[in-house]
């Protein structure tokens, strides 16, 4: 999935003989095109892509020699901050949205807020924007973003005469009908921390929030209690474990196997459910997860990468042509073609074609959010308090006082100096 964050910073030492192969030269010696490198991804474009996209732009850009670096994920966050802090980087680089804080603040990263009205930035999905923005400077540039949808049986909705529901409340109406002869009517483990942000987000709450110069943990509020017992609802209408994640065991693989109406998870994980029990393919649909008002799809986190500009790249016009290009309407439109993810504007959800997964998650993604903007994000999640909260809630910890001890670890990790 689009969204991964990297085990943490080590020392810039490991870094530095990776990078002595990735600069290049400003120009070429006898006048010829500058030569410009780009890191993506592994797994974010086709190698057709790839290589349609360095040829249309060599074409277009002809003072211009563009190289595209395929990276793993694995050991990623180290590797991008080595590369900040070298004096010849790469032009641009891919980096998962919710990390964008973190690189911004070592002072490696462009400041691109003069081109967000060039790049179309009202029309931005806000899970992709507001995370590429810190202390209102626009570090990161939208790429592309996913994020979870219901995947259900369109036999067992059949069967039971049950309609995909639009809000919350029909929602818990159809899983309960759904929810009996042998049938569960949803498999939501009990620590799925980004679904439980999504319901947060809907309340108008959110898992932390800056007070003044700080940050402080938000989950001891109305708005997040609320989300808290929402989800409480939806999860007592299956048997999935309370103190576990989707991970343990694997959520698709309990789909698969079992009678299971509903799952929340990304559209892919449909082709992992079909491999793994032939026999459902063709008996899965797609919905939004439904929000609190019919009309209006629920919070979803967004899931993606932004485009970020070292500071130290002395090609900065060359990268911001090549950041135009990748964020404009046409590869866009190419890149949600080819991978069906959500392209980076709002107006350009069609494009995502006939897909149903697809088109379920560029709903949802109108609606997206991301974890709170802190470059010290990283260690809440590396501890996660958030999952623990809602174990306590499902098994009958008063919700105030488990909300009350989680924002101490979240506040006291957001307000560690790195």
């Amino acid at each position: 999935m689009p969204h991964r964050l990297a085990a943490g910073l080590l020392g810039l030492a490991l870094t530095l003989p990776t990078l002595a192969a990735c600069g290049s030269d400003d120009a070429a010696g006898d006048g010829g095109p500058q030569h410009l490198t780009v890191w993506l991804m592994k797994d974010t474009a086709t190698d057709e892509f790839v290589k349609d996209f360095e040829a249309a732009f060599e074409k277009d850009h002809s003072e211009y020699d563009l190289t595209i670096q395929i990276q793993e994920w694995d050991g990623i966050t180290e590797k991008v901050t080595g590369a900040l802090a070298s004096t010849d980087p790469p032009d641009v680089l891919e980096v998962g949205n919710t990390q964008v804080a973190q690189y911004a603040a070592s002072g490696g990263v462009t400041d691109l807020s003069d081109k967000v009205g060039e790049l179309k930035g009202r029309d931005w999905l806000p899970g992709l924007a507001e995370p590429g923005a810190v202390d209102d400077h626009q570090y990161g540039i939208p790429f592309y973003a996913a994020n979870r949808v219901v995947i259900y049986r369109t036999d067992l909705f059949g069967a039971k005469g049950v309609e995909p529901p639009s809000t919350r409340d029909e929602w818990l109406a159809a899983t309960a009908r759904l929810n009996q002869g042998g049938t569960q009517g949803i498999y939501l483990p009990g620590q799925n921390w980004y679904v439980l942000a999504g319901f947060v987000w809907d309340e108008g709450g959110d898992l932390a929030v800056r007070d003044g110069g700080k940050w402080k943990g938000a989950l001891d509020t109305p708005e997040a209690l609320a989300g808290a017992d929402f989800y409480r609802q939806l999860q007592a209408l299956g048997n999935g474990p309370k103190d576990s994640d989707e991970a343990k065991p694997q959520q698709t693989d309990v789909f698969a196997n079992g009678n299971v109406a509903q799952l929340i998870a990304v559209p892919g994980a449909a082709k992992l459910i079909t491999t793994a029990n032939p026999a459902l393919e063709g008996k899965l649909g797609f919905f939004p997860i439904p929000g609190k008002r019919s009309g209006k799809p629920g919070a979803v986190f967004t899931g993606g990468s932004d485009l970020i500009v070292p500071v130290a790249s002395p090609r900065q016009e060359g990268a911001y042509e090549v950041v135009k290009a990748l964020a404009g309407e046409k590869w866009q439109a190419e890149l949600a073609t080819a991978m069906n993810y959500v392209p980076n504007r709002t107006s350009l959800a069609d494009a995502v074609g006939d897909d149903p997964g697809a088109a379920a998650m560029a709903a949802g993604a109108a609606n997206g959010h991301a974890t709170p903007n802190s470059p010290n994000w990283t260690a809440v999640e590396a501890r996660n308090p958030i999952k623990e909260f809602l174990t306590k809630v499902l098994t009958g910890t008063d919700p105030k006082t488990a909300a009350a001890d989680a924002d101490a670890v979240i506040t006291a990790a957001l307000n560690t100096a790195n």
